[in-house]
């Protein structure tokens, strides 16, 4: 049995994307780079992508007809700052034009400054973990403020901290031959990373306040809803700490700390399990769990206890729309239980609101408008009229 809760007034109801993801040729990124260096981990490389540089406009269209009230997407630091010290006018206005535009069409606009991506000339000098990093950042963002200082409300300054982490020790492992395997077994973050990008974020804060007082800010972090197996807690919080906690822990204190969550680890008496073999899995090969959500965000507020959360991300790799649905009816009831139960959260973000590119490949659509590859034509889903009438009646599925 199920009742109804409405979303607090002001509360964010939108969805997300990311700029090499969507925005097509961003040939001086290093994932560019990557996806033609021929490892077997890209499957294709990005190419045109969505070519939503080009389409933006349509794409805004489409999330307000259909209810949403607010965006989150990124720019690109590859195309603001190209070589070191030399800053795009031309890529500054564009993404400030995406600011007054998703204004225009009454979208209230997340920015977030950094999603994965960097320029080469970055990643060539030894990207996060080499000295100055920080410093790197904040000049690069104290030229892209005229993108956010105003109009904009919310800015994300790093988007997965964690997984970028990882990603550096999974290069560092790479590069040394040994084999990784990101989907089943990736690593532990690499440490120098992790302070550099904890160092990185407290500077981007204070630059975007020093430059837009008024702007909200936090970073957004992928819970990985460790689940213990009886007698594995300790274990559980072992592995937890370096891959999540220590990431949350540094949002303690900001405006707000943004929750992403798809699905769960299981943790059991040696450390992470492996998919149940009678588990649903979507086209990630991940566990279809809808109460992750649930989960991660009542995590987050007991480790940022007092930072307000934000659901940053949270969707499903699938085929059959009618499972993306039933996923998502599943994580806003965990979501309506844990904000019932006091859990300060401001806002619902869902990933994504294009199929795009998924970090070396098409194939997992997490979209509510599909793309044609070709055409590039948008055609809405079913699941997006769902889930951007939300918006319209403000009325959130929770369960009794």
């Amino acid at each position: 049995m199920t009742h109804a809760r409405r979303l607090p007034e002001g509360f964010l109801w939108g969805a997300s994307t990311a700029a090499h993801q969507i925005e097509g040729g961003n040939t001086n990124s290093d994932w560019w780079e990557f996806e033609h260096s021929g490892i077997p981990y890209v499957k294709e490389p990005s190419g045109d992508a969505c070519d939503s540089y080009h389409r933006w406009r349509e794409d805004m269209d489409l999330l307000a007809e259909l209810g949403f009230t607010d965006y989150r997407f990124s720019i690109e630091w590859a195309r603001i700052e190209p070589a070191p010290g030399e800053f795009s006018r031309a890529a500054i206005a564009h993404y400030r034009r995406m600011v007054e535009g998703a204004r225009e069409r009454g979208l209230r606009p997340m920015v977030t400054l950094h999603h994965f991506t960097n320029p080469r000339w970055f990643a060539e000098r030894g990207g996060w973990a080499a000295a100055g990093s920080d410093e790197l950042f904040a000049r690069y963002l104290t030229a892209a403020a005229p993108i956010f200082a105003t109009d904009v409300a919310h800015a994300c300054t790093i988007n997965e901290p964690n997984i970028v982490a990882v990603m550096a020790a999974a290069q560092a492992a790479l590069a040394s031959g040994q084999a990784v395997n990101l989907a089943a077994d990736p690593p532990a973050p690499d440490e120098a990373t992790t302070d550099a990008l904890v160092r990185a974020h407290a500077r981007a804060v204070e630059t975007v306040k020093s430059l837009a007082p008024h702007v909200s800010t936090g970073w957004s972090v992928a819970n990985l809803v460790c689940e213990a197996l009886p007698g594995s807690e300790e274990v559980a919080a072992a592995f937890r700490r370096p891959r999540v906690d220590v990431f949350l822990e540094a949002a303690r204190g900001d405006d707000w700390l943004g929750v992403q969550a798809y699905t769960r680890t299981l943790i059991g008496p040696s450390g992470r399990l492996p998919v149940p073999e009678d588990a649903e899995r979507t086209l990630t090969g991940w566990e279809f769990y809808p109460r992750a959500l649930g989960d991660a965000v009542r995590h987050s507020a007991s480790v940022a206890a007092g930072t307000p959360l934000i659901v940053t991300e949270n969707g499903i790799a699938t085929d059959d729309d009618s499972r993306r649905v039933q996923y998502t009816t599943g994580a806003l009831e965990s979501l309506a239980d844990a904000m019932r139960d006091g859990v300060d959260v401001r806002g619902y973000f869902h990933w994504s609101a294009l199929d795009n590119y998924e970090w070396g490949r098409y194939e997992p659509t997490f979209g509510l408008i599909a793309v044609d590859r070709e055409t590039f034509a948008r055609t809405p889903k079913p699941s997006a009229a769902w889930l951007g009438a939300i918006g319209r009646t403000r009325v959130l599925p929770g369960e009794a």
